[in-house]
């Protein structure tokens, strides 16, 4: 017998699911399970690597004017550049997800547009962060997961190496 519309009624049962729902929910839940497992892992990693770029401009600066006006030993670029890596490396302590670059260049009184440059020793150093997520790649049934192969952040810091103190 049909309803309005041609639609047939559902007949309720005492206590149960009406007819023809039955298993809908498990099967929503086998639908829905893969997408969130995937959005939690997309969240975790956005969430260290947010915590790692916040540790990092803090620590780079640090390490930069720490390392990189005086380092210790020898009293070149490469040995600043080196003493600036390594003690990047041991601050952030996450040696599984996070790498560090380093690198160092002379910046000349052309670049900044004047003739007579107060400081001509001024050095450039652009600290890059590299961030790889976990897991690279997930397959799961209908949906899958695949992180890009890095995320880098980079922070730049102008000094002069041979007075301490003066940042640019």
């Amino acid at each position: 017998m049909s309803g309005a519309g041609g639609a047939t009624p559902v007949r309720l049962r005492a206590g149960k699911a009406p007819c023809g729902q039955l298993g809908q929910m498990t099967v929503e839940l086998a639908v829905l399970v893969p997408v969130v497992i995937v959005v939690a892992l997309i969240v975790v990693n956005l969430m260290e690597f947010v915590d790692a770029c916040a540790a990092f401009d803090r620590l780079s600066l640090d390490g930069v004017i720490a390392e990189g006006v005086s380092p210790a030993g020898e009293q070149s670029v490469t040995a600043s550049v080196a003493a600036v890596e390594d003690g990047l490396r041991a601050a952030l302590g996450r040696e599984g997800t996070c790498d560090v670059e380093v690198r160092a260049e002379r910046v000349s009184a052309e670049e900044g547009g004047r003739l007579l440059s107060v400081s001509p020793l001024l050095t450039r150093y652009t600290c890059t962060l590299v961030f790889r997520p976990w897991p690279r790649e997930l397959r799961l049934p209908g949906i899958t997961y695949a992180a890009p192969l890095e995320l880098r952040h980079e922070r730049t810091l102008v000094i002069d190496r041979y007075r301490p103190g003066v940042v640019v």
